[in-house]
């Protein structure tokens, strides 16, 4: 998980300080790619905490999740419609639900999984 961190930081770093300028006709698929690059990270990050990762599992998600969004970015660039909308819908919705399990496995580790699942039980109750 340590690597998977600080290979993001060094990419956040390089795509700051690059002067690269992405063509307006690309800017969707760009968009696609690095939210199913981020839904890939995190999911990792998700099966690490859950002492579930498997690289090869990684490696392969990145790069479906990639071909898929493009591919269907592409795919409602000829139809004319915006497909993209779809896959952007999607990965948010995931990277929600990875976020949500991480902020749950930190929780759990280091306050206590009993304390927790009273915090949920009494915060439910509430409302």
């Amino acid at each position: 998980m340590l690597f998977g961190i600080i290979g993001l930081a060094i990419g956040i770093i390089i795509g700051i300080y690059a002067p690269i300028a992405i063509p307006i006709e690309f800017a969707r698929y760009t968009a696609v790619a690095i939210l199913g690059i981020l839904d890939s990270v995190l999911g990792a990050v998700r099966s690490d905490l859950q002492k579930k990762y498997d690289v090869t599992i990684f490696i392969s998600g990145l790069i479906f999740n990639m071909i898929l969004a493009i591919f269907i970015t592409y795919i409602g660039d000829r139809l004319g419609l915006d497909l993209y909308l779809a896959v952007l819908v999607v990965f948010t919705i995931r990277i929600f639900t990875n976020l949500g399990t991480i902020r749950y496995s930190f929780l759990t580790k280091y306050i206590g999984k009993k304390r927790v699942e009273q915090e949920i039980k009494d915060h439910d109750s509430s409302n």
